[in-house]
């Protein structure tokens, strides 16, 4: 890169120089942990000396401006870590967990309505006060609580109070080699302990203590939601376009929202730039018609923004509609008072806002896909769509479309290949189409809410909206249903994602500027990439590991051979797919074992006895019966499925195997029972469901 073209970036976008030591400062602290004091007492020393520097000549401050500037950006950083370290809840005195035992009774206030699960109702609770025997606490801090269901717990509300009289427990993973983190996904959300209660064990107490810009966005919703399922019923269609126009998801349909994902346009059902796209257009329409408006720009400014903001605060403020939404205002601004300020540095400002916010976000996945994607389309749009062009307006507009999403996609994709495993490689053909349907799906779910006062109008116009949106979900399902629509299984890497960020950067910047230097570059990165992928093909190749699961109530124990796996389970986890695409295909695609046999060459099995290699292994279960043998039989472990009548004792006098598993179908209180027994005959055991799944490499 140029030093021209670098002091260009810098002036374009001096915003850049305060949000690259702000993420610093945030991933510093969130993998050193550093405590507030020192970062505290570094901080109050560096002010100092930059303070000291206004006191010094002129020509020696000129002399030394970058020293400045180093220590400027060195207190940006140690901003970034002291955000990260108070945004943590444990950090704070007066969090619940400092406080909390076994025998403490908590009062807690529900923050969120509660969802309704397949056994029980699942909320979002602030713990207000811990009782500890005669002492009282105030406390802070949230938790999830389950309610067992009941008639009790399903009129449970936003702002109710709740007496819980069960400990909590550490929030915990399944341990599935490779699964999703939801431990680490509530940590995001400084959400650390759960409770399940039935109907002993909680309490409402009267009156309720609610925000009130919490009850207000919590009603405006309640109220759209329920105008769209009035009008377009309770399917499909009504829940697109609460994901449409509200972000609200918990009535999509998984397997819907899985075609979303494999055409590629799953974006389409997540608030973001698109979206606020079309509302700063509609306001705009509409503010430079209003005769008080199209006089005023400041009041023109002042509608459009409260409007903007308004639509970013009924969908939740999600990080994505919030990015959006922030650059958008600068846009808006800068118009009104003919500023036309660089879109870098736009972009910059307001993920240094979000970011002051909560340092977590650098974490989400929909904040890091819509700034990628945004930077995407504002560095490449401009020469993709120079690739084609058309004498026709509407083909021309096509191409744009397809310009933009080539765009989107080019700095996209290999993060989705990170954390989704596939790429779709229909998304041209499903954005053209679904992109335009969705847009006027959203227009049209603002008129319906507008015209809704009118039941006669909104009855006739909801058919024709119903219309449109079935026709998006069937557009897409049909995209999802091309054979060979999708690469799918792929494992990357985090190394690997970066090394393809470096090659798309290098590429990109080699074509653009004509730069000889960084096509160089992008060579070296494509040979790290390959050489890194052919020493995990090598490793993948050379594997042999037996897995046993946590998937609870249900056994799954499986044997990968290189590539290929075998899976011993029970015929209901045979036909769940969500169950087998959540817990064990993901160890599947990370360790490349995408061949299913029915037999493995060096697996033999007899009556419940396997040797793998050199492995010999037992899978007792409620069909066991005991074995008797003159001679104690070797084996290196014994896994113990669906609650068997045995007593470990009866088992160790046939068997010599010092390693026993006790798998996730087993009840918690056998599987204690199991564990004592171990520890008397000084055996080694391996509680999949408190300690995660059992993996060995043979």
């Amino acid at each position: 890169m140029s030093k021209s073209y670098r002091i260009f970036i810098w002036k374009k976008a001096p915003f850049l120089r305060l949000l690259i030591p702000l993420l610093a400062g945030i991933i510093l602290e969130f993998y050193l942990n550093i405590s507030a004091s020192p970062l505290l007492l570094v901080a109050g020393a560096s002010a100092c000396l930059l303070i000291s520097f206004s006191f010094l000549p002129m020509s020696i401050q000129f002399r030394f401006k970058p020293v400045q500037g180093i220590i400027l950006s060195f207190l940006l950083l140690l901003l970034g870590s002291l955000l990260t370290w108070n945004k943590d809840a444990r950090n704070h005195t007066d969090w619940y967990g400092h406080f909390t035992s076994s025998k403490s009774v908590i009062v807690a206030t529900i923050i969120e309505p509660p969802q309704q699960k397949a056994k029980s109702f699942k909320a979002i609770a602030v713990a207000n006060e811990v009782f500890n025997n005669d002492s009282l606490q105030t406390t802070q801090g949230e938790f999830l609580l389950y309610f067992q269901k009941s008639e009790g717990s399903q009129k449970l509300k936003y702002g109710d109070r709740v007496v819980v009289n069960k400990a909590l427990t550490p929030i915990s993973n399944s341990g599935n080699p490779a699964a999703f983190d939801y431990r680490q996904y509530c940590a995001f959300r400084q959400i650390y302990k759960q409770v399940y209660v039935k109907e002993n064990e909680w309490q409402k107490l009267p009156g309720k203590s609610k925000s009130l810009i919490k009850g207000i966005h919590f009603s405006i919703r309640e109220k759209i939601v329920s105008v769209l399922q009035n009008f377009l019923g309770n399917n499909n269609e009504s829940s697109i376009s609460e994901a449409l126009l509200i972000g609200y998801k918990i009535d999509l349909d998984k397997d819907l929202v899985q075609a979303y994902s494999n055409a590629g346009v799953v974006h389409i059902i997540a608030i973001s730039g698109l979206h606020i796209g079309i509302i700063y257009a509609i306001l705009l329409w509409i503010f430079s018609r209003l005769p008080v408006a199209k006089k005023s720009k400041n009041f023109r400014l002042i509608f459009i923004l409260s409007g903007l903001w308004f639509f970013v605060f009924v969908t939740g403020a999600s990080a994505s509609a919030s990015r959006a939404g922030i650059m958008f205002s600068f846009i808006i601004i800068g118009n009104v008072f003919d500023k036309s300020g660089s879109v870098y540095n736009s972009i910059a400002a307001s993920a240094f806002l979000l970011l002051c916010f909560d340092p977590y976000l650098l974490w989400n996945v929909g904040f890091e896909l819509s700034y990628l994607a945004v930077i995407g389309i504002v560095t490449t749009f401009k020469y993709i769509s120079k690739w084609i062009y058309f004498k026709n307006k509407w083909l021309e507009k096509l191409w744009q479309l397809s310009a933009v999403s080539l765009s989107a996609q080019l700095f996209t994709f290999p993060l989705a290949l990170y954390y989704f495993h596939q790429f779709p490689f229909l998304f041209l053909l499903s954005n053209i189409i679904a992109i335009p349907l969705s847009s006027l799906a959203l227009v049209g779910c603002l008129i319906l809410i507008a015209v809704s006062l009118f039941p006669f109008v909104a009855l006739y116009f909801s058919k024709l909206l119903f219309g449109v949106i079935w026709l998006l979900n069937h557009y897409i399902l049909w995209i999802d249903s091309i054979p060979y629509s999708r690469w799918i299984d792929i494992s990357i890497s985090t190394f690997e994602t970066f090394l393809l960020y470096g090659l798309i950067i290098t590429l990109l910047f080699a074509f653009i500027k004509r730069n000889k230097k960084s096509l160089a570059f992008s060579l070296v990165f494509l040979l790290a990439f390959a050489v890194s992928n052919t020493m995990k093909e090598w490793q993948h190749f050379q594997q042999k590991k037996i897995i046993v699961y946590n998937i609870p109530k249900h056994k799954a124990v499986e044997f990968i051979d290189r590539k290929s796996f075998l899976l011993k389970t029970d015929n209901e986890l045979e036909q769940e797919n969500l169950l087998y695409d959540y817990n064990v295909k993901p160890a599947n695609v990370a360790f490349a074992a995408n061949e299913r046999a029915n037999n493995l060459s060096h697996l033999f099995s007899k009556n419940g006895f396997y040797q793998f290699y050199g492995s010999k292994l037992l899978m007792i279960d409620s069909s066991y019966h005991n074995y008797y043998s003159a001679e104690k039989i070797r084996l290196d472990c014994i896994v113990i499925s669906q609650n068997p009548k045995i007593k470990i004792a009866e088992i160790a006098k046939t068997f010599d195997c010092n390693n026993f598993i006790f798998d996730a179908s087993n009840f918690s209180w056998n599987i204690q029972r199991w564990k004592k027994e171990c520890e008397d005959l000084h055996l080694h055991f391996h509680s999949v469901p408190e300690k995660g799944a059992f993996v060995v490499n043979l």
